[in-house]
C-alpha cells in the first residue's frame, strides 16, 4: 500500500457548507480543473453518494475511476476508496477530516494515498501528490468562499 500524505487548510465557512460542498459530486466539473465529468453511479437510502465516477484529465494524466464513499454521521469525517483499478492507478484510500472552530472557520485534513500502476520514482510521486493536494485544498476553498452565506 502506498504511503499516506497528508495536508490541512482553513475555510472561512462552517463545517455544513464546506461538507455540502464536498458532497456535491456533479459539481466538482465546476471548480475542480482536472475533473471533467462526475456520475454518481449509486446512492445510499439517505440521498448520499455512495458509488461515484469521476474523470480527470490533468494534461500529463487522463483517467476514470469509481470511489466508493462513506460518511461520518455529522459529515465531520468523508472518506473513499478505489472500488477497482483503473488505468493508472492500482489502489486510493482518502479522507476529509473537518473540524469547526469556534469562529465558524472550518480546519478540512485531506489525507490521500494512492497507488499508481505505472512505476514513479519516490521523489516524483511526493511532488505530484503535494500537488493534487495543494491544488484540491485550494480549489475547494475557493468553492466554498465564493458561494453565498446559507
Amino acid at each position: 500500500m502506498a504511503d499516506t500524505s497528508t495536508q490541512s487548510i482553513q475555510v472561512h465557512a462552517p463545517l455544513a457548507k464546506v461538507a455540502a460542498v464536498i458532497c456535491d459530486f456533479p459539481a466538482y466539473p465546476e471548480w475542480a480543473e482536472a475533473i471533467k465529468q462526475v456520475t454518481i453511479a449509486e446512492e445510499y437510502e439517505d440521498g448520499y453518494a455512495a458509488q461515484v465516477t469521476f474523470r480527470i484529465d490533468a494534461g500529463v494524466m487522463a483517467d476514470e475511476y469509481t470511489l466508493e464513499y462513506a460518511y461520518a454521521d455529522d459529515l465531520s469525517r468523508i472518506e473513499w476508496h478505489l472500488v477497482a483499478p483503473s488505468k493508472t492507478q492500482k489502489s486510493q484510500e482518502g479522507s476529509y477530516d473537518l473540524v469547526e472552530g469556534a469562529d465558524g472557520t472550518t480546519t478540512v485534513t485531506y489525507s490521500l494515498a494512492v497507488e499508481l500502476a505505472i512505476g514513479m520514482l519516490g521523489m516524483f510521486r511526493r511532488k505530484a501528490e503535494k500537488l493534487i493536494m495543494d491544488t484540491a485544498l485550494k480549489e475547494l476553498k475557493r468553492r466554498v468562499e465564493s458561494l453565498p452565506a446559507a
